[in-house]
């Protein structure tokens, strides 16, 4: 688990499974390790060599050895608090650049190599704790009477961990554990604005067989969200071709889908809904670089999420019946999510602290 430093402005992060810190002092970013200890430290600036004050440019301090997770981690700190940068310009020594260029996390343009944000934020090694795990083969399966690829075991563990900037919290995604989460699921599955549109109310050994039914279905993972470890929300996500939507649309073999519940009260306000809606799509994004399209089929009638989706970058395509349910399909594309930067909000949430300015916390564009 990451912790915040006990000093300074250090942001947590966890790069190819592995804890780092990025503290920023002045112009200048220092990565850390678990301990605290110092790896490689940067300056930053604005402008540079042939760039324009839009844009920004780092490089390492002289000597420092230059590695993927610690470019990546400065990178990854850099564009969560300046989406609006165009790219980064990376100076660095030009056969540890073109190394980096092969990964894709530079490219050349113009003499130069930059880091583009709708890039860095693919590199599923800076947000997923087991994306050293080698993408599953495929090999078309026959499962109720449809066809499909076989899938990967489910995951287990830690799936997820991402800075908030503008909560300045942790958020996580873990693999649900039958006997710790019950009771809580339990919980907030009786919470009357959980049962208005899940309609799954009941005692325990309802949704200890509810929770059991979704384990033994290998194209459904459950997921428990949490806010610095503090669980809020409940997250089913499956693979679309074995799923009850696929027959409402022209359903791709990678496309992903999932089903939310916010349990707790205290993380049902704008803030919050930004940072998982934009967390659900990332993670499901990051998991299968073969997946080009998230989709969901909330409840028609639902108009506070169906807006939430909307300003989430998520298209309404149709109404539609379920057997229990009118329900919206929406779609989100990887290209529209990574090529507009939908992993950051959309609309003003008020100033935050932002350790790359000097000047008092801006506020976003609406």
């Amino acid at each position: 688990m990451n912790r915040p430093l006990p000093v300074g402005n250090a942001i947590a992060l966890c790069v190819g499974g592995v804890p780092l810190f990025a503290s920023c002092h002045a112009e200048q970013v220092s990565i850390s390790d678990g301990h605290g200890q110092e790896r490689s430290r940067w300056h930053w600036r604005r402008g540079g060599p042939g760039a324009g004050d839009q844009y920004w440019s780092i490089a390492p301090r002289s000597g420092d050895h230059v590695c993927y997770e610690d470019l990546l981690a400065v990178l990854q700190s850099m564009l969560m608090y300046h989406p609006e940068a165009p790219a980064i310009v990376v100076e660095l020594a030009p056969p540890v650049a073109s190394a980096m260029a092969r990964c894709g996390l530079l490219v050349p343009r113009g003499g130069q190599f930059v880091a583009l944000a709708e890039l860095v934020w693919q590199h599923a090694s800076g947000w997923l704790p087991q994306a050293n795990v080698p993408a599953f083969p495929v090999q078309q399966v026959m499962s109720h009477g449809r066809r499909h690829p076989l899938r990967a075991p489910k995951p287990e563990g830690l799936v997820y961990t991402r800075h908030i900037p503008w909560l300045g919290q942790r958020l996580t995604l873990r693999s649900l554990h039958l006997e710790q989460d019950l009771p809580l699921f339990n919980r907030w599955m009786n919470d009357p604005v959980v049962a208005h549109f899940w309609d799954e109310a009941g005692d325990l050994a309802k949704h200890r067989g509810y929770l059991e039914t979704i384990a033994a279905d290998p194209h459904m993972t459950s997921l428990i969200a949490s806010f610095d470890d503090r669980p809020f929300a409940y997250f089913e996500v499956y693979w679309a071709k074995e799923n009850r939507i696929a027959p409402f649309y022209d359903c791709g073999d990678f496309d992903r889908g999932w089903h939310v519940l916010v349990g707790e009260e205290a993380f049902r306000g704008k803030q919050f809904a930004v940072a998982w809606l934009t967390t659900i799509s990332h993670y499901l994004f990051l998991d299968d670089c073969r997946t080009q399209v998230v989709v969901g089929e909330p409840r028609a009638d639902h108009e506070k999420q169906i807006r939430n989706l909307d300003k989430s970058g998520y298209a309404k395509l149709k109404e539609f019946d379920f057997p229990h349910k009118r329900a919206m399909l929406v779609m989100l594309s990887r290209e529209r999510y990574f090529g507009q930067g939908l992993w950051q909000p959309q609309t003003d949430l008020g100033a935050y602290s932002n350790p790359f300015s000097s000047s008092p916390p801006e506020r976003r564009p609406s």
